[in-house]
C-alpha cells in the first residue's frame, strides 16, 4: 500500500491498526472438527484465509493433513472471496463456491440461497457476524460457527495515536480504510486520546476518506461519517488509485479552498 501510494504522487504515512491472535485453547476446534469429520455439517463457510491458515495448524498438531483433506472434500466448502480460496487449493481441496466481489455477508447468503445444503459450519473472522447466522437461519439452516483468532489493538499504538493527531490537526489530506475494525481501534485509541471529536469532525470535514468497499461504508455510517471515495472493486489497488483520482476534487468540496494537488495519504491498516 505505501508504495503504491508513492506510485500515485501521495506521501504515505501507515499506521498498523490490528493484530490477529490466535486463541490458545484448541479444545473447541477439536469438537469442532470432529462434528466435521462425523459429516454433521454439509456446507462449510471459510471466511478468511487467515482464519483458515490458523485452523490447518491447530488441525494438523493432532490429525494427518490428508485426512484434514479428505474430511473438507465430503462437504460443499464456500470461500468468502479467493484468500481461502488460495489456502484451500494448497490444502488440495476444491472450492465448490468463491464468494463473488464485494464478499459481503450478502453475498454469501445469495450464494448460498439456492443450494439444499442446510447444516452450514462458519469459520468466522476476528468477531462475530450475526447478521450472516440470522439470514442464514432464516432460509431454514442450523448455524454452527467456530472463531480461530480474535483482533486486538498492536501491541504498539504509537503509530495509531501518531495518525490521529495528524488527521485532527490537519497534517493528512485522504484517509484509506480497508476493514471496519481499523475505523473501531482509531476511534478507540483517539478516545484515551482526549480527541473523539476533533477525529470525527476532521474526517466529516477537512479529510477525504477512502473506503475500500461496502462492509466499511456500513462501518463508517454507524460512526456518523460517508466516505468520499469508494472504487468500483473493492481492491486495495483500485482503492489507492481512485483517491489519487478523487482526492483534489474531494478536498475542494469539503475544505471549499481553491484545487490542487493532495499532500499526504493515511492508511490505516491491519497488521497484514
Amino acid at each position: 500500500m505505501e508504495q503504491m501510494i508513492r506510485q500515485h504522487g501521495g506521501d504515505p504515512f501507515v499506521a498498523v491498526s490490528v493484530r490477529e491472535i490466535p486463541f490458545e485453547q484448541h479444545d473447541e476446534v477439536y469438537r469442532w472438527w470432529e462434528r466435521v469429520r462425523a459429516k454433521e455439517f454439509d456446507l462449510v463457510v471459510f471466511m478468511t484465509g487467515a482464519g483458515l491458515m490458523f485452523l490447518r495448524d491447530v488441525l494438523v498438531a493432532r490429525y494427518p493433513s490428508e485426512k484434514i483433506a479428505a474430511a473438507l472434500r465430503d462437504v460443499t466448502v464456500v470461500s468468502r472471496g479467493p484468500k481461502p480460496a488460495e489456502v484451500l487449493r494448497e490444502m488440495d481441496v476444491e472450492t465448490a463456491i468463491v464468494v463473488p466481489e464485494p464478499n459481503t455477508w450478502r453475498e454469501i447468503v445469495t450464494a448460498i440461497a439456492p443450494r439444499p445444503e442446510r447444516r452450514i459450519a462458519i469459520q468466522e473472522y476476528g468477531r462475530a457476524n450475526p447478521e450472516l447466522a440470522a439470514a442464514l437461519e432464516a432460509l431454514g439452516a442450523t448455524v454452527s460457527t467456530i472463531a480461530l483468532y480474535r483482533w486486538a489493538l498492536p501491541q504498539d499504538t504509537g503509530p495509531l495515536r501518531e495518525a490521529v493527531r495528524r488527521i485532527v490537526e490537519g497534517e493528512c489530506d485522504v484517509v484509506l480504510f480497508t476493514t471496519s475494525i481499523q475505523l473501531t481501534h482509531l476511534f478507540e485509541v483517539a478516545a484515551t486520546m482526549g480527541m473523539v471529536d476533533g477525529l470525527r469532525r476532521a474526517l466529516a470535514h477537512n479529510v477525504a476518506i477512502g473506503s475500500v468497499g461496502p462492509v466499511m461504508n456500513a462501518a463508517l455510517a454507524e460512526c456518523g461519517l460517508t466516505p468520499d471515495i469508494v472504487p468500483a472493486h473493492p481492491k486495495m489497488a483500485v482503492l489507492v488509485r481512485t483517491a489519487a483520482a478523487m482526492a483534489a476534487s474531494v478536498l475542494m468540496r469539503k475544505r471549499r479552498i481553491p484545487g490542487g494537488d493532495t499532500c499526504g495519504l493515511a492508511e490505516i491498516r491491519s497488521s497484514h
